[in-house]
């Protein structure tokens, strides 16, 4: 029976002997599928990354273009500016100058060109669009009665 009993214990001991080889297995798979399903997590990751630091390089160089464009419109801006007050000071040192040119100055425009003037306080594109077409509008050469 000693024998017998030994035999047992003997496959007894080579059956948990397997079943742990056979967890060991299972935990190897599991393993190596978290780390296959981590390595592909990382690399979208990276995909993710890349695509995001493209697109803030780019972001950043038409920031940099904006800027210089603005740049240069200040300084268009004040070159208009400084121009436009040379004239003025230009314009009313003539009037001093020229009696003629002030009577001139000094008279209102004419009925025609002070309707061409006026307009009413526009709020938006549609409402500019409305009054050029409304009833103020100029009539075209091809409607316009013959003399």
């Amino acid at each position: 029976m000693s024998a017998l009993r030994q035999v047992l214990y003997g496959l007894a001991l080579l059956g948990a002997l397997a079943l742990f080889i056979w967890g060991q297995q299972q935990r190897i798979n599991v393993a190596r599928q978290a780390t296959e399903l981590a390595q592909h997590d990382a690399k979208a990751a990276r995909e993710d990354a890349a695509r995001n630091l493209n697109t803030a390089t780019t972001l950043n160089r038409t920031l940099n273009l904006e800027r210089q464009a603005q740049s240069q419109l200040r300084g268009l801006h004040d070159q208009l500016r400084q121009g436009l007050a040379q004239r003025e000071l230009q314009i009313e040192g003539l009037k001093r100058e020229n009696t003629a040119l002030r009577d001139w100055a000094a008279q209102p425009l004419p009925d025609l060109a002070r309707r061409l003037r006026e307009r009413p306080a526009l709020t938006g594109a549609d409402a500019y669009r409305q009054w050029l077409s409304g009833r103020g509008a100029m009539p075209t050469a091809s409607d316009r009665p013959k003399p």
